[in-house]
């Protein structure tokens, strides 16, 4: 089957009107002090903007309020939007509140919908995904909250971190486990929690690498949650008992790609101030953009980036043709390889500037911390290889002797072509 990335002119023009849009009315923001309501004031009109130009919360399908726009096309406006943090919230598909739209979307009720989703894809509420624990990070199967079942409602315990959001979230989707007697992969469910709930406690935000002292209040940290007899109505059940890990898969597929998009986004701009360092900066007689060394840093960087760019594309096309569960193995490369890649470009451009690459008079710095984290969050690279490798080794099967063994395909092939082989061997 032939692959094709190629979009309608109609769309195309969309996406130059969303690089100057970044470029100009967005990534200024980087640069100010803004708490929330000021932020707030200054993005408000933007968000107009985006919703007037339809591109406001495209990853849904049109009847939920989205675009429908298909994992190739949200790949490459993706690609825009990840050069700026601020960015995929001003068009209604920051994480995680996207991916709980897409969640509740595949899995919610009407009544779900009504209640949670329409008012999240409006930006009337934030949201926070509630998965990992102390004990259980890239192996979900060890999760250990537990919701029982008690009359009309769950009554949820467990203890949860990195909750990404949830100190900014009106509402918390946890996936916990409602039957220990089976599989962990049909016993975990994912159940609703409105934020003040009582048993509810944020306990903090922990410091990580981009923000280490404190949350930022614009975009959410990564909370600490303890969930102590939390009581929600059994109606809060997204889809039916035991589905938690098929809406897991179903909710992190496409939010995989997207990061891989994003960091292409973040990419480019690393490469950019690379190459601008390059031809600018004059040192032992030449400027750098003449030395070997970083004519290698430029064409290596851009070579991994365009194989990045092309695997992320496939992955995504492979989705919009078969479903993001059979595009698990390109899923997988792409998470691990895009994250290689926006580690090592941002690190080349940090070393052609020298100390100012190293400080925080350009961005690079900022970029290089939350960098190292995109090996780590969705699944850890380690994982995502492993999968690979099974997915690709599946293809294989044991032999005593190596099918490419020279004597034996030697003997093979004489005994196939022994007639032409005595017919020479007569005309001698």
């Amino acid at each position: 089957m032939a692959w094709d990335f190629s979009t309608e002119p109609e769309f195309e023009a969309q996406l130059e009107w969303m690089r100057g849009f970044v470029r100009d009315e967005i990534i200024p923001l980087e640069v100010l002090d803004l708490d929330r309501p000021a932020y707030d004031r200054i993005t408000a009109p933007l968000k107009e903007r985006v919703k007037e130009r339809g591109l406001w919360a495209a990853h849904l399908p049109p009847e939920l309020g989205g675009g429908g726009f298909g994992q190739v096309r949200l790949g490459l406006m993706h690609e825009i939007l990840g050069q700026c943090r601020y960015a995929p919230g001003i068009f209604g598909n920051q994480a995680p509140d996207s991916g709980n739209a897409e969640l509740l979307a595949i899995g919610g009720s009407p009544e779900q919908k009504e209640r949670w989703m329409f008012p999240l894809l409006r930006g009337e509420l934030r949201s926070c995904f509630s998965m990992t624990e102390p004990g259980a990070g890239a192996d979900p199967t060890l999760l250990s909250t537990r919701a029982v079942l008690d009359g009309d409602d769950y009554v949820i315990d467990g203890h949860k971190w990195f909750s990404s959001n949830a100190s900014q979230a009106d509402f918390l989707i946890v996936m916990c486990v409602t039957d220990p007697d089976v599989s962990p992969y049909q016993g975990s469910s994912m159940i609703i929690v409105p934020t003040d709930t009582p048993g509810v406690t944020i306990v903090r935000d922990i410091p990580v690498m981009d923000h280490p002292t404190h949350s930022p209040a614009l975009y959410g940290g990564h909370a600490e949650v303890l969930y102590e007899g939390v009581r929600v109505p059994k109606e809060n059940l997204v889809g039916n008992p035991g589905d938690g890990f098929r809406l897991a898969q179903q909710r992190l597929g496409p939010g995989r790609i997207h990061h891989a998009m994003r960091w292409l986004g973040q990419s480019r701009r690393a490469f950019d101030m690379l190459c601008e360092r390059a031809v600018s900066r004059h040192t032992h007689g030449s400027v750098l953009a003449d030395k070997q060394m970083v004519q290698d840093w430029v064409a290596t960087s851009a070579a991994e980036m365009q194989a990045a760019r092309l695997m992320t594309l496939h992955a995504a096309w492979t989705m919009d043709q078969v479903g993001a569960s059979n595009a698990r193995l390109e899923i997988g490369m792409i998470k691990y390889w895009g994250a290689k890649v926006l580690h090592d470009v941002i690190d080349r451009a940090i070393q052609v500037h020298g100390s100012l690459g190293f400080s925080g008079d350009l961005p690079l710095e900022e970029m290089y911390r939350a960098a190292r984290a995109a090996r780590i969050y969705d699944g850890p690279d380690e994982v995502h290889k492993a999968t690979v490798a099974k997915r690709i080794l599946r293809g294989y099967t044991p032999t005593d002797v190596p099918t490419e063994h020279v004597p034996t395909r030697a003997k093979a092939a004489r005994e196939r072509f022994a007639e032409h082989l005595d017919a020479v061997t007569a005309n001698l």
